[in-house]
C-alpha cells in the first residue's frame, strides 16, 4: 500500500483544459465582477479625458517658373521640382514660421481651469455646472472659463503657476501663492508697479472658482505647437493636409489658420525676393551691354565708310547667322551659368549640364571660325564686325526683355502655395477614443479575471472528484452533496466558533429528505457490509485536517442508523476542541475524558438525544494529557464494554496532522475512514495522512468525500443529483 502512494501523481496537478474551462464556468460572477469593474473604471477614465479636437486645411504647392534659367529638359530639373512639396512643408514647421504664429495667438500664455480632484474632468466633461454645496470651493465646473490675451511679468520671475481667481461680475485677483499681485476686471489692462501686466479678456465663473495662469517660454510654446501640427501629402504630388490638434476648438483653428497666412506671406515675400534678385543682376549687366553695342556699332560705319559700304555676298551672310546664333547661345548660357553658380555648386547635375552645353557650342563655332579664315580678307573683317555688332544688339534686347518680365514678375508675385481649404474643426473629438477604451478595458478585465481565476486554479489543491482519492488508494464509500442547511450549518460555526448557536441540530431531524441525509443513508448500506468483515462494530471517523465535516458526518451518520432500528452510540473522541455535544443542546462537561479518569461511571457519561436509539458521550473537560488517556487500560476496556451494549459506536477523533488521538484510537477500533472535504482538503494532506496512520500500523478502510458541489469543472455525478 505504501507503494501505491509513492507511485501518486504530484500534488500539483497538471492543467486539464476540459477541467480549466469547466472552473472558468464555476467562477463566473467572479469573472464578470471583474469585466464589470474594469468596464466601469474605463467609463470613468475616458470621461475624465480631456477633449482634443482637430482642425484641417489644404495647400497645395505649385511649380515655380520665376528664375532667368529656363531650359527645357535640362537633367535635375523635374527632380527639384519634385522635393518642392517637402521643401515647402519643412518651412511650414520651422521656428520663422511657427514663432510668429506663436507670437499672434499669444501661445505662450496658457491657462487651466482648477477643477476638482478625482472625477472633476468626469464630471465637466458631462456637462455638470456647479453644485450649489460648492459654490464656495476653489474648483471650475462646465460653463466656466477664462481667456488671458496679454501676460508679462518682470524679468526674473518664475513661469508659474499663478492663479486667477474669480471674485463675480467678471473681476477677478491675480495671485502667486498668498501674495496678490492685481486686481482687476475682465476688458481692461492692468498692471503694477513691480512689472506685472495683464488683460483678462473674459471671465465667467463663480465667485471663489481658480484659473491656473502659466508663460512659457518663446522657444517651448514653439515646439509644443509644432508637436500638435502635422501633415501629409494628399492624392498628387502638390496637394498637402494640415492638421492641428487641441482642447480648445476656437483655438486650433485660428491657430492653423494664423500659421497658414504667415507661410503664404513669407512664401510671396521670398518669391518676390528671387525677382528682385535677377532684376538687380540683369540692370547690371544692360549698361555693359549697351556699351559694347555702341562699339560694335560704331566700328562697323566706319568701316564701311573708309571701304564703301562693302556688302557681304550670300555665303559670308549665312556664316554669319550660324556664328551669331552660336554667340547668343554662349551669352545666354553665360547668365545662366552666373545665376547657377548663385543657387548650386560646380559639382551639381544642372551646373555640369549646362557647362557640357557650353563646351558643345565652343566646339562648333571653333570650326565655324575656321571656316571663316579662307573668306577673303575684306569679307572675314566685315564679318566679324557685323557679328559684333548683332551679336551685342541681340544681347541688348534680350537683357531689356527680361528686365521688363522681372519687373512684371516683382509687381505681380503671387508665390507659388494657394491655400485651397481655410481651417476647420471637426465636430467631434479624435481623442479619447471611447469605443476603443471601453474594449480596451473589458478585454483587460477579462484577461485579469482569467488570470485570477487561473492563479487560484494553480493555487487550488482540493480533492474534486472520488477519482482522486481512489488514484491514492482510498476507496470512496461515499459523496456527501452540500446541502442549504448544511451550508447554513457550517456559516454559523464559523461565525461563533462552534458556539452553541454554531451546530445547534442534527440535520437528519431537520431535513431528513436532504441529499445530504440521503447520501448517509447509502453510506449506511456500504457501511453494513464492509464492517462485517471487521473484527468488531467501532467505527473511526477522522480527518487530516479540521473544518472538513467530520462531526458533521459523524452525528448525522449515527442519527440515520439508529433511525433503521440500531443502537448507536456516538462518542466525541476530540478531547480538546470536540463540540459534539452542541448538536445535542448539551455541555462539554461530564464526558470521555472525565470516564477515562475515572471521576465518571460509564451509565453517568452517556446521555440520550431526541432520536430513539441514539446516545452520545460528550468530551468532557479538556484535559492536560488527551493522548495519555487514550493510553490507558480503561479506554481499551470501554471499547469492550460499549462494544456489548451497543449495534454501532461512532467515535469523532481529532485531525490526525494535528495531534495523535487518532492514531491511538484507530487501534481499538476495526472500521476507520477519512473524512475529506470537496475542494478543500489537498492531495498532499491525505497521503501525509495515510503515511501517518501506516507508521502506527493502522491502514484506512477507505474515505467519504463531503460538501460535494455540482460544477461545471466537475463532470462527475452522484445518483443523489440525478434522483430528485
Amino acid at each position: 500500500m505504501t507503494d501505491k502512494f509513492s507511485s501518486s501523481s504530484s500534488p500539483v496537478p497538471d492543467i486539464d483544459i476540459g477541467h480549466f474551462v469547466g472552473w472558468l464556468v464555476d467562477h463566473k460572477w467572479l469573472i464578470i465582477w471583474v469585466v464589470f469593474l474594469f468596464g466601469i473604471g474605463g467609463y470613468l477614465y475616458t470621461g475624465s479625458q480631456p477633449r482634443i479636437y482637430s482642425a484641417d486645411s489644404l495647400v497645395q504647392v505649385e511649380s515655380a517658373n520665376g528664375s532667368l534659367i529656363n531650359l527645357p529638359g535640362m537633367p535635375g530639373q523635374v527632380g527639384i521640382e519634385k522635393n518642392r512639396t517637402l521643401t515647402e512643408i519643412g518651412i511650414l514647421k520651422s521656428r520663422m514660421v511657427l514663432g510668429e504664429a506663436v507670437d499672434r495667438q499669444n501661445l505662450t500664455i496658457r491657462v487651466s481651469p482648477r477643477r476638482l480632484p478625482f472625477l472633476g474632468d468626469f464630471l465637466v466633461n458631462k456637462g455638470v455646472s456647479v453644485p450649489s454645496f460648492m459654490r464656495d470651493q476653489p474648483y471650475v465646473w462646465a460653463n466656466e472659463f477664462a481667456e488671458v490675451s496679454r501676460f508679462e511679468v518682470p524679468d526674473g520671475a518664475d513661469s508659474g503657476p499663478y492663479i486667477i481667481q474669480s471674485i463675480g461680475d467678471g473681476g477677478y485677483v491675480l495671485r502667486q501663492g498668498e501674495r496678490v499681485l492685481l486686481t482687476g476686471e475682465a476688458g481692461q489692462t492692468v498692471h503694477s508697479d513691480d512689472g506685472y501686466r495683464l488683460f483678462v479678456q473674459r471671465i465667467e465663473a463663480h465667485p471663489g472658482a481658480e484659473f491656473l495662469l502659466y508663460r512659457s517660454t518663446h522657444l517651448s510654446a514653439i515646439n509644443a505647437l509644432k508637436s500638435r501640427l502635422s501633415s501629409d501629402q494628399a492624392k498628387g504630388e502638390w496637394l498637402v493636409n494640415l492638421r492641428l490638434t487641441g482642447q480648445d476648438k476656437v483655438q486650433i483653428e485660428d491657430t492653423l489658420n494664423t500659421i497658414m497666412q504667415v507661410f503664404l506671406a513669407q512664401n510671396i515675400e521670398r518669391q518676390s525676393a528671387e525677382a528682385d534678385r535677377q532684376l538687380e543682376f540683369l540692370e547690371e549687366q544692360l549698361p555693359q551691354v549697351g556699351d559694347q553695342l555702341a562699339a560694335s556699332e560704331t566700328n562697323l560705319n566706319n568701316y564701311r565708310a573708309q571701304r564703301d559700304s562693302v556688302d557681304l555676298d550670300f555665303q559670308t551672310e549665312t556664316m554669319l547667322k550660324r556664328l551669331v546664333a552660336f554667340e547668343n547661345q554662349l551669352a545666354d548660357i553665360e547668365f545662366q551659368r552666373a545665376e547657377l553658380g548663385q543657387r548650386f555648386t560646380s559639382s551639381h547635375p544642372t551646373y555640369r549640364a549646362l557647362l557640357e552645353k557650353k563646351q558643345q557650342l565652343e566646339v562648333n563655332k571653333a570650326e565655324l571660325e575656321e571656316r571663316i579664315m579662307d573668306l577673303p580678307e575684306t569679307q572675314q573683317e566685315i564679318l566679324r564686325l557685323e557679328r559684333s555688332a548683332r551679336v551685342n544688339q541681340e544681347i541688348y534686347v534680350q537683357l531689356l526683355n527680361k528686365q521688363q518680365e522681372m519687373r512684371l514678375v516683382q509687381a505681380g508675385t503671387v508665390g507659388n502655395v494657394r491655400i485651397l481649404d481655410r481651417a476647420v474643426v471637426q465636430p467631434s473629438p479624435i481623442e479619447p477614443r471611447s469605443s476603443r477604451n471601453m474594449i480596451v478595458s473589458l478585454i483587460t478585465g477579462l484577461l485579469v479575471a482569467i488570470a485570477i481565476v487561473m492563479a487560484r486554479y494553480l493555487l487550488n489543491r482540493g480533492i474534486e472528484t472520488p477519482r482522486q482519492l481512489e488514484e491514492l488508494g482510498l476507496p470512496v464509500y461515499a459523496t456527501v452533496p452540500l446541502s442549504g442547511e448544511q451550508t447554513k450549518l457550517s456559516r454559523s460555526s464559523k461565525a461563533h466558533r462552534f458556539t452553541r448557536a454554531g451546530l445547534s441540530d442534527l440535520l437528519a431531524l431537520r431535513s431528513p429528505s436532504d441529499l445530504s441525509i440521503e447520501a448517509l443513508r447509502s453510506l449506511r448500506t456500504s457501511l453494513h457490509f464492509a464492517m462485517l468483515e471487521a473484527g468488531d462494530n467501532r467505527l473511526m471517523l477522522t480527518s487530516s485536517s479540521p473544518a472538513v465535516g467530520k462531526s458533521f458526518i459523524s452525528v448525522n451518520l449515527a442519527a440515520v442508523c439508529a433511525q433503521a432500528g440500531q443502537k448507536v452510540l456516538v462518542i466525541d473522541g476530540d478531547m480538546r476542541k470536540g463540540h459534539v455535544h452542541h448538536v445535542f443542546h448539551g455541555d462539554s462537561e461530564g464526558g470521555l475524558s472525565e470516564l477515562l479518569d475515572g471521576k465518571l461511571t460509564l451509565t453517568d457519561a452517556i446521555r440520550s438525544t431526541a432520536v430513539n436509539g441514539l446516545e452520545y458521550i460528550a468530551r468532557g473537560q479538556t484535559p492536560s494529557n488527551p493522548s495519555e488517556l487514550l493510553m490507558q487500560p480503561s479506554f481499551s476496556q470501554l471499547m469492550v464494554d460499549l462494544s456489548s451494549r451497543y449495534d454501532l459506536v461512532v467515535i469523532d477523533t481529532p485531525p490526525v496532522l494535528a495531534v495523535t488521538d487518532a492514531a491511538i484510537i484507530g487501534k481499538h477500533v476495526g472500521t476507520s475512514l477519512l473524512v475529506a472535504r470537496f475542494g478543500m482538503t489537498p492531495p498532499g494532506e491525505i497521503q501525509a495522512t495515510v503515511e501517518k496512520l501506516e507508521t502506527s500500523g493502522l491502514f484506512l478502510k477507505g474515505a467519504i468525500l463531503n460538501a460535494m458541489r455540482r460544477k461545471a469543472s466537475t463532470k462527475y455525478s452522484y445518483y443523489a443529483y440525478a434522483y430528485k
